[in-house]
């Protein structure tokens, strides 16, 4: 059963990371650095701030940095080095067709993807902060994070089941922080 999970997976990554076209490539690997991602933040920011005001942006920063902070210790300390699968990049029977960028492989393991947890809680935590206010650019935060994460099947250093348990993962981690932070500070800076 799990050899035909992964099997899937593998022809799935095949199948998405032939969608690629050398015009895509250097925007690809542009987009899969988070500083790339700044004035999409600031936005992010903003919308926060026209919200609520300053006081809970700045709390909404925090909650921010928190839920990247957890996404990306939990998926590497309980996923990556827990699970220990191995990257496309470095399958040795697919590392060879895959297509890759720069020649960027990534780490030796990839199950769950961190830039997919990160930007799942950020996005998440983003959405439940802004969605009464901005319902419609909330679900643009969301489209965000799922652009990030398949810039990195693009990229060739995951499959797609790295990407959907990194999502999951890093949702399930943003909606905890909205609590936390909907109970301590939006209550208080309303």
């Amino acid at each position: 059963m799990i050899e035909a999970l992964e099997d899937m997976d593998q022809q799935l990554f095949l199948f998405l990371n032939s969608l690629n076209h050398p015009a895509l490539d250097q925007a690809m690997y542009l987009m899969t650095d988070q500083m790339f991602w700044i004035p999409a933040y600031l936005l992010m920011l903003w919308m926060v701030y026209k919200s609520y005001g300053w006081k809970t942006a700045l709390w909404s920063l925090a909650g921010a940095a928190v839920a990247i902070t957890l996404g990306d210790r939990i998926s590497v300390e309980l996923f990556k080095n827990v699970f220990e699968r191995y990257r496309p990049s470095h399958n040795l029977d697919i590392g060879d067709v895959i297509h890759t960028v720069n020649n960027y492989r990534g780490g030796k393991y990839g199950f769950v993807s961190s830039h997919a947890a990160n930007s799942f809680a950020v996005a998440t935590f983003i959405f439940l902060v802004i969605r009464a206010k901005f319902p419609e650019w909330a679900w643009w935060v969301l489209l965000w994070a799922a652009l990030f994460s398949y810039t990195r099947i693009y990229l060739g250093v995951h499959y797609p089941a790295d990407i959907a348990g990194g999502a999951l993962l890093g949702a399930g981690i943003g909606q905890v922080v909205y609590l936390g932070f909907q109970k301590w500070i939006i209550e208080r800076y309303k």
